[in-house]
Protein backbone atom coordinates (compact mmCIF):
# COMPACT_ATOMS: atom_id res chain seq x y z
CA UNK A 1 0.00 0.00 0.00
CA UNK A 2 2.78 2.29 0.70
CA UNK A 3 4.70 1.64 -2.78
CA UNK A 4 1.63 3.06 -4.19
CA UNK A 5 1.12 5.91 -2.65
CA UNK A 6 4.76 6.95 -3.04
CA UNK A 7 4.33 6.38 -6.93
CA UNK A 8 0.74 8.41 -6.89
CA UNK A 9 2.23 10.45 -5.16
CA UNK A 10 5.55 11.22 -7.55
CA UNK A 11 3.15 11.09 -10.49
CA UNK A 12 1.46 13.91 -9.11
CA UNK A 13 4.33 15.87 -8.37
CA UNK A 14 5.55 15.08 -11.72
CA UNK A 15 2.19 16.35 -13.47
CA UNK A 16 2.36 19.38 -11.61
CA UNK A 17 5.66 20.01 -12.60
CA UNK A 18 5.09 19.90 -15.79
CA UNK A 19 2.27 21.80 -16.09
CA UNK A 20 3.97 24.67 -14.27
CA UNK A 21 2.26 24.67 -10.88
CA UNK A 22 5.04 25.02 -8.60
CA UNK A 23 5.87 28.06 -6.66
CA UNK A 24 8.81 30.18 -8.17
CA UNK A 25 11.88 29.68 -5.32
CA UNK A 26 12.81 32.91 -3.54
CA UNK A 27 16.10 32.31 -5.23
CA UNK A 28 13.81 33.48 -8.40
CA UNK A 29 14.67 37.24 -9.86
CA UNK A 30 11.94 39.57 -9.67
CA UNK A 31 9.74 40.02 -13.28
CA UNK A 32 10.84 43.00 -15.44
CA UNK A 33 8.91 46.58 -14.71
CA UNK A 34 6.53 47.13 -17.85
CA UNK A 35 7.83 48.57 -20.82
CA UNK A 36 6.93 52.03 -21.12
CA UNK A 37 3.33 52.22 -23.70
CA UNK A 38 4.89 53.72 -27.09
CA UNK A 39 3.44 57.48 -28.03
CA UNK A 40 0.40 57.20 -30.23
CA UNK A 41 1.80 57.57 -33.48
CA UNK A 42 3.82 54.50 -32.55
CA UNK A 43 1.46 51.97 -31.85
CA UNK A 44 1.29 49.20 -34.94
CA UNK A 45 -2.32 48.01 -35.64
CA UNK A 46 -2.67 44.76 -35.94
CA UNK A 47 -5.80 42.67 -36.85
CA UNK A 48 -7.34 41.19 -33.75
CA UNK A 49 -10.39 38.96 -33.93
CA UNK A 50 -14.02 40.18 -32.33
CA UNK A 51 -16.95 37.76 -31.71
CA UNK A 52 -20.34 39.63 -31.94
CA UNK A 53 -22.60 38.31 -28.78
CA UNK A 54 -25.98 39.24 -30.96
CA UNK A 55 -26.70 40.46 -34.70
CA UNK A 56 -25.18 43.86 -35.55
CA UNK A 57 -25.32 46.13 -37.87
CA UNK A 58 -22.06 47.02 -39.49
CA UNK A 59 -21.57 51.04 -40.34
CA UNK A 60 -19.98 53.30 -42.59
CA UNK A 61 -18.62 55.36 -39.39
CA UNK A 62 -18.77 55.45 -35.92
CA UNK A 63 -22.01 56.68 -35.49
CA UNK A 64 -25.87 54.94 -35.73
CA UNK A 65 -26.45 58.05 -37.97
CA UNK A 66 -24.75 56.28 -40.35
CA UNK A 67 -25.59 54.03 -43.49
CA UNK A 68 -25.48 50.73 -42.66
CA UNK A 69 -22.98 48.69 -44.70
CA UNK A 70 -23.76 44.88 -43.86
CA UNK A 71 -25.54 42.96 -40.72
CA UNK A 72 -24.37 39.81 -39.26
CA UNK A 73 -25.69 37.10 -36.88
CA UNK A 74 -24.47 36.41 -33.26
CA UNK A 75 -21.46 34.92 -32.82
CA UNK A 76 -20.02 36.23 -36.02
CA UNK A 77 -16.38 36.87 -36.27
CA UNK A 78 -14.89 40.21 -37.71
CA UNK A 79 -11.54 41.00 -37.55
CA UNK A 80 -10.36 44.20 -36.45
CA UNK A 81 -7.85 47.08 -36.33
CA UNK A 82 -8.51 49.38 -33.68
CA UNK A 83 -11.08 51.18 -31.27
CA UNK A 84 -11.99 54.90 -31.11
CA UNK A 85 -14.45 57.43 -29.45
CA UNK A 86 -17.66 57.42 -31.80
CA UNK A 87 -21.40 58.14 -30.80
CA UNK A 88 -22.66 57.30 -27.57
CA UNK A 89 -25.41 54.42 -27.74
CA UNK A 90 -27.19 53.09 -25.23
CA UNK A 91 -28.64 49.45 -25.93
CA UNK A 92 -29.55 46.19 -24.34
CA UNK A 93 -28.57 47.87 -20.68
CA UNK A 94 -24.81 48.65 -21.96
CA UNK A 95 -23.72 52.11 -22.36
CA UNK A 96 -20.50 53.40 -24.07
CA UNK A 97 -19.28 55.33 -27.24
CA UNK A 98 -16.37 53.23 -28.11
CA UNK A 99 -16.21 51.62 -32.09
CA UNK A 100 -14.49 49.02 -33.71
CA UNK A 101 -12.99 49.69 -36.80
CA UNK A 102 -13.40 46.30 -38.65
CA UNK A 103 -10.09 45.04 -40.83
CA UNK A 104 -11.81 46.07 -43.90
CA UNK A 105 -10.57 49.66 -42.87
CA UNK A 106 -14.01 51.41 -43.60
CA UNK A 107 -16.31 49.50 -41.65
CA UNK A 108 -17.82 50.33 -38.07
CA UNK A 109 -19.54 48.23 -35.18
CA UNK A 110 -20.70 49.23 -31.77
CA UNK A 111 -18.34 47.64 -28.90
CA UNK A 112 -21.62 46.67 -27.00
CA UNK A 113 -22.71 44.50 -29.33
CA UNK A 114 -19.37 42.57 -28.88
CA UNK A 115 -18.03 39.79 -26.56
CA UNK A 116 -15.40 40.67 -23.83
CA UNK A 117 -14.45 44.19 -22.99
CA UNK A 118 -15.94 47.50 -24.29
CA UNK A 119 -13.86 47.35 -27.76
CA UNK A 120 -14.48 43.54 -28.37
CA UNK A 121 -10.92 43.32 -26.58
CA UNK A 122 -9.08 45.08 -29.24
CA UNK A 123 -5.97 46.77 -27.38
CA UNK A 124 -5.16 49.63 -30.28
CA UNK A 125 -6.71 53.20 -30.14
CA UNK A 126 -7.04 54.58 -33.72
Amino acid sequence: MRARAKVITTVAAGLLAAAGMFAPTASATAPAAPEPRPAKGDVTLANTWVTTWTGANIRSCASTQCSINYSVPANYQLSAICWAYGQWVSQNGISHNKWVLLGSGSSWIWGGLLKGSETGNVPNQC
